[in-house]
């Protein structure tokens, strides 16, 4: 039986005890089906179903009957779809006569109807064509077509979604359905009536935007007309269901219209256009001019082409003056109209001309709003118009680069996006001829520098001549050199270091010249070829240019060569010539880059690698070979007097200043000439890796044999070196992995382990040992600091369990090295032996061994759980469960880990038993004061909460962990309520953001971090995280934005979505609005908000003052503004102090003023008569203590709070000596101040004299 039919009725079995009184009588209606159909023997199929439910339906009569055939219509509405459709046509007759008593509008429930109309279109879908014609079959669909346009929603949307079904899907052979032309008489019919009922016409629209159909060619036009006419009743909605039926109607339209009734139906459409403001409407338009103009290129290019001009001039505003929804849809139109509607033949057409005229008055400053929408369009008209482009769009391609150039400019991302579709379509050699780059030295005040553009023409630069570079750019780069140079010798280094930066640039274009030039025969030289080596070699500066530039030629020629491509820049024949005219430079190439090579750092060698590989790619193998054998006599030679790196030379400095040895660098040229190997050269590789390999005093050499043996295992298994390891594996290599398992290097392991993982894939019945032998090495990888690493010893396990499920037979013998295990020296190659080998590492004596032996069969039961038996599963559980009440953290830790995969993959039947054994193990752990164990634990205590529900979590708790319990009870409840609150409003707010999510996640291309497997061990804790914002309550609305004063706002501009614009004024005179330069002037931003920002960095940053930094005190500037103010005030006088009157203030300064303490209580000032207001503001700006003294009382005041003053610095914080006293010696020491509690002499305390051992 079907899959999703079983799915189905399993979920209807389910409801059995369901407390929902329908859901209830379907399954018990099912149930007894099926016992009938057990008792008949007959076999459980659709048919069978079918037939059983067909002769209930038949029997039931009576009052009673209703609700049962209720039931039996619906499980006939689940079963029919599956139900073959020859024996579906055999029963029409008696179907339509049993559902036909069911289809009583006015005495139905809306569930009955639902279950009516599904049975009606799964049974009108199997009919032919001859059963279409009878009265019956037509009867029906009138039926469901009044259906559709119910006013009850749930009936109405089923009974569209039917009737477009059928008709989108006519019977065979018919192309056009036998009930279109029903259909159409019925839609004409609703439409006519639009004016009088225009709830059903609203309906009927609906109908028609959701079918696609091809609809009768009689009917076609009359339809057309009456949806056009729709608009003119001046109903939005409808207005928008009419454009909207239209566009899925114009996707038929090219097959049933001729030419001329196209030309006229499409005419008539944009005589429609809405008002820009109504968005709605406006977007329904666009897209069905969108569409329309599409279909009718496809008919008549050059008739389409004629009006294309005039659309899109007509449509431009849009752009500028509509909701940015509709900006959207307009962009999409004209962008649309732009790839699809200019025929190849007329892109240097006067038409042509006359679009780029009207997207060069985009530019304009009543675009700034859109000005990114049109950037957009005129790079698309860029690559569609191709070399066309030149010169007509040149005045565009200045404008867009003075543009460009002003400071201020906001859409400088845009901008470039034009430019670089400009230079792909015209190419960089017409493209610098209309912006030259003028750094030679600027002759005239109008020659403007460009070189701004050389960063952006390295990333368009494609299949452009080589040539130019060789004759134009290359002489400019070493203008641009020598004129450093010159720099250099006159000691002016900044000039200097702005030069060498400019010939670097103009070097890194070499990389796009490269990409596949037509005329690499013509322009790679002996010469141009000599100077690449030479500048590689000997400037290091232009080194990593050269070498991508290299390698991008290489690399793309020998693609092409190597591929059928009908579409490529050049030919399959030229790109094989083109290789064979590379491949004459490969050798002294290489002996260049080997040289290369031999004297850069290790972290400088990418580039030269890459390189490398890409000259050995095109040369032949007998010169790979041959360069291969200098190659392992020199690394013999370099091994002979090879001496291990002392700390200091592995040291990051070190290594970023010198090359490494000479073995190492003769290790990485043979490793990267192992693909190309024959059989013997092949074989001096695996000897020397064999070497490498024991050398473990150097972590690196014997990382570097181990990647030897990986290169050469993994290549294609007809290669000749692929061939020599599986030859070598029973004598060489597993034995040499085997012996060398105790001296392998930390830094040597994960290139070990990848080795291991190639080795067990390929595993013959007789080499089966080789797991055994290495299954506790890759265990222990598992707990490796190196992430690498680790993932390589997971990987390694898996494999050697899919080897394993393959079947076989193990000789432990020849694994264990025992010769007496003979008797026992055959074991099967199963999961399972598997599972028992992996498991014995659970008797070890180190807790980080067993902490390992749980992570690994975590892993490997998470990837073959479905392949186990259960009860093998049981016991494996079983076992592991009793680690997680261990005493060391690290073996609880991995237990807990094995604990979260079972709770994902294990079914619920298999769980429930062992929640008893699972939840006190883990509710140990709940107190742990480590926080992240404890989360951990209630992470696991939610999975299994949500799996097998909270009341089975809470009867396995201990009694002491009910609070636990608790908690997530009102967890889980508070969780409930917010989405019960929520729903309405994220049902009503998904539709918005579905767009907005789906383009975040294609843009940011959402990435996976890690496996399933990893999510569920590592990531976990942040659910919990998850559940508690659940719980936080809503954002609450944004306020209101304040005012911002300052900066001219330009009246006018009171479109809604339109954000606010400043005019920055300068001391230049008034703004010239007709000047071109006038929008730099403008700005989305306050400007007064900016000055306010970079006042604030400004006061952050220290000052010189006498060769001092002086920094700004705070509370200093906050005192000067203060007497600043008060200063401006006391001129104002008279009236304007009378206005400002601050009673609050005088209050607080006045004599006779008061404040009021804690309890509210009034206490006045008690100040004497010396007091002056000012010295009450000193105490006021946040210094402690009572006004200053009186000038008869000098020196004196209460506890000495007041003294010393005389030391405060006036510019700065702080004391300063003034004449012979010391800052700190102003407290004199009068009997008043040496009062108990006043003064505590530091080192005469108690607690001082027993820290010095003095006794008390």
């Amino acid at each position: 039986m079907d899959t999703k039919l079983e799915h189905q009725l399993q979920k209807l079995r389910e409801q059995n005890g369901s407390k929902t009184p329908h859901q209830h009588q379907h399954a018990a209606m099912l149930l007894a089906v099926e016992e009938t159909i057990k008792e008949q023997q007959a076999t459980v199929d659709p048919s069978s179903y079918f037939a059983a439910l067909l002769t209930l339906m038949e029997q039931q009569s009576g009052p009673g009957s209703k609700a049962l055939s209720g039931t039996i219509i619906y499980l006939l509405s689940v079963i029919l779809p599956f139900v073959s459709h020859s024996i579906l046509r055999a029963k029409f007759t008696t179907m339509m006569a049993v559902l036909s008593q069911s289809l009583d509008l006015e005495s139905a429930d809306v569930a009955l109807l639902r279950s009516v109309i599904a049975c009606l279109e799964a049974v009108l879908l199997a009919q032919d064509a001859s059963s279409w014609r009878q009265p019956i079959a037509q009867g029906t669909f009138r039926s469901l077509l009044q259906l559709s346009t119910d006013s009850k929603p749930k009936i109405r949307k089923r009974a569209q979604e039917a009737v477009s079904s059928l008709l989108s899907r006519p019977p065979p052979p018919t192309v056009v359905h036998p009930a279109a032309g029903i259909a159409s008489r019925f839609v004409l019919d609703m439409l006519g009536n639009a004016k009088s009922d225009t709830q059903a016409a609203m309906y009927t629209l609906q109908l028609i935007k959701q079918t696609e159909m091809l609809w009768p060619a009689d009917d076609f036009g009359e339809l057309c007309a009456s949806l056009m006419q729709l608009p003119r009743l001046n109903t939005p909605y409808v207005s928008t269901l009419s454009f909207q039926a239209l566009e899925t109607v114009f996707s038929s339209a090219s097959e049933a219209l001729n030419e001329e009734q196209f030309r006229d139906l499409l005419v008539s459409v944009i005589d429609l256009k809405p008002n820009v403001n109504d968005s709605a409407v406006s977007e329904a338009w666009l897209n069905i001019a969108q569409k329309g103009y599409i279909a009718y290129a496809s008919i008549s290019a050059e008739a389409c082409f004629q009006s294309l001009p005039d659309l899109i001039d007509l449509i431009l505003p849009d752009i500028e003056l509509g909701k940015q929804s509709t900006r959207d849809a307009a962009t999409r139109c004209v962008w649309a109209l732009l790839r699809e509607c200019i025929p190849t033949s007329k892109l240097g057409s006067e038409g042509v001309q006359a679009i780029i005229g009207t997207l060069a008055g985009g530019l304009s400053y009543r675009y700034r709003e859109s000005w990114a929408l049109v950037f957009l369009l005129i790079a698309a008209l860029f690559q569609r118009l191709g070399k066309f482009a030149h010169p007509s769009m040149d005045a565009i391609v200045k404008e867009v680069a003075n543009m460009r150039m002003e400071p201020e400019f906001q859409f400088k991302d845009e901008a470039d996006a034009v430019l670089g579709a400009a230079i792909r379509a015209v190419g960089p050699q017409v493209f610098l001829e209309v912006l030259p780059l003028n750094l030679a030295g600027v002759q005239h005040s109008d020659d403007v520098g460009r070189a701004w553009l050389l960063p952006l023409m390295k990333s368009h630069i494609r299949n452009a001549p080589l040539g130019y570079f060789v004759s134009t750019m290359l002489p400019l780069a070493d203008k641009l050199s020598s004129q450093s140079q010159q720099f250099v010798s006159q000691s002016r280094e900044i000039e200097a270091k702005v030069y060498t930066a400019l010939n670097q640039q103009v070097w890194a274009l070499l990389s796009g010249f490269c990409n596949v030039p037509a005329d690499i025969i013509e322009s790679f030289t002996p010469a141009f070829a000599e100077r690449l080596a030479n500048d590689m070699l000997e400037v290091p500066m232009t080194r990593a240019a050269i070498c991508n530039g290299l390698q991008t030629l290489l690399t793309a020629v020998h693609a092409l060569a190597h591929t059928e491509a009908a579409d490529g820049p050049i030919t399959q024949q030229q790109a094989l010539a083109a290789e064979q005219h590379l491949a004459r430079f490969a050798p002294d190439y290489l002996a260049q880059l080997f040289n290369v090579f031999a004297l850069s750092p290790g972290a400088a060698r990418g580039y030269l690698m890459g390189t490398i590989t890409a000259f050995l790619a095109v040369i032949t193998a007998d010169e790979v070979n041959a360069t291969f054998v200098k190659v392992c006599t020199m690394l013999d030679q370099a091994l002979k007097t090879h001496k291990p790196p002392t700390a200091a030379e592995l040291t990051e400095r070190y290594l970023e200043a010198h090359p490494p040895p000479t073995a190492h660098t003769m290790t990485d040229l043979a490793i990267v000439m192992a693909p190309y190997l024959d059989a013997e050269r092949a074989q001096m590789l695996v000897r020397a890796a064999f070497v490498l390999a024991g050398q473990s005093e150097d972590a690196m050499l014997q990382k570097k044999g181990y990647k030897a043996l990986s290169r050469l295992a993994e290549q294609p298994a007809e290669s000749p070196a692929r061939q020599l390891i599986e030859s070598a594996m029973s004598e060489q290599l597993i034995p040499m992995l085997v012996d060398s398992a105790e001296s392998v290097a930390v830094g040597s392991r994960r290139d070990r382990l990848v080795l291991m993982a190639l080795l067990s894939r390929n595993l013959t019945d007789g080499q089966l040992h080789f797991i055994p032998a290495m299954l506790s090495e890759a265990i222990v990888g598992t707990k490796e600091p190196n992430e690498r690493a680790r993932n390589a010893a997971f990987e390694t396990l898996l494999v050697m369990g899919q080897r394993m499920s393959q079947g076989g037979t193990i000789n432990m013998a020849a694994a264990t090295g025992d010769a007496d295990a003979e008797m026992a020296a055959e074991q099967p190659a199963t999961l399972e032996e598997f599972f028992k080998m992996s498991a014995a590492g659970l008797a070890a004596q180190t807790p980080h061994m067993i902490s390992a032996t749980i992570a690994a069969i975590s892993r490997i039961l998470f990837e073959f759980h479905e392949q186990l038996e259960e009860q093998f599963i049981v016991e494996l559980m079983g076992t592991i469960l009793m680690f997680v009440v261990h005493n060391n953290r690290e073996v609880a830790k991995a237990s807990l880990g094995f604990v979260k995969v079972i709770a994902v993959v294990l079914p619920k039947e298999v769980l429930l038993p062992h929640l008893p054994e699972i939840v006190p193990s883990i509710c140990k752990w709940s107190h742990e004061y480590k926080n992240r164990m404890r989360l951990r634990c209630r992470h696991i205590l939610d999975r299994l909460a949500r799996r097998l529900g909270l009341d089975a979590v809470a009867e396995a708790t201990p009694e002491e962990h009910a609070k636990l319990i608790a908690n997530m009870r009102k967890c889980q409840q508070r969780s409930q309520r917010a989405k019960e609150s929520g729903g309405q409003r994220s049902v009503d707010s998904e539709g918005a953001h579905a767009k907005t999510v789906a383009a975040a996640a294609a843009a940011v291309g959402k990435k996976s971090f890690g496996s399933t497997y990893e999510d569920i061990i590592y990531g976990s804790e942040s659910e919990l995280e998850d559940s508690d914002d659940e719980r936080s309550a809503p954002k609450k609305k944004g306020e209101k934005a304040k005012k911002v004063k300052g900066g001219s706002k330009i009246e006018g501009d009171t479109h809604p979505t339109r954000p606010g614009a400043w005019i920055k004024e300068d001391t230049e005179g008034p703004l010239d609005f007709l000047d071109r330069s006038a929008f730099t002037h403008f700005s989305s931003a306050d400007p007064t908000a900016v000055a306010t920002a970079k006042a604030r960095r400004a006061r952050a940053e220290p000052k010189m003052r006498n060769g001092k930094f002086v920094f700004d005190d705070e509370e200093d500037e906050a005192r000067k503004a203060k007497a600043k103010a008060a200063a401006e005030a006391a001129q104002t006088g008279g009236d304007a102090a009378d206005a400002g009157e601050d009673y609050y203030l005088q209050s607080i300064k006045s004599k006779d003023g008061y404040y009021r303490t804690a309890n509210q209580k009034i206490k006045f000032h008690k100040r004497k008569a010396g007091d002056s207001d000012d010295e009450m503001d000193i105490a006021s700006d946040g210094e402690s203590g009572p006004p200053k003294a009186s000038p008869g009382k000098k020196g004196k005041g209460n506890n000495g709070a007041a003294y010393g003053r005389e030391f405060r610095a006036k510019k700065a914080s702080g004391d300063v000596k003034r004449g012979n006293v010391d800052p700190y010696a102003y407290i004199p020491l009068t009997p008043k101040t040496m009062k108990k509690g006043s003064i505590t002499v530091k080192g005469n305390s108690k607690k001082d004299k027993r820290m010095r051992g003095v006794k008390g």
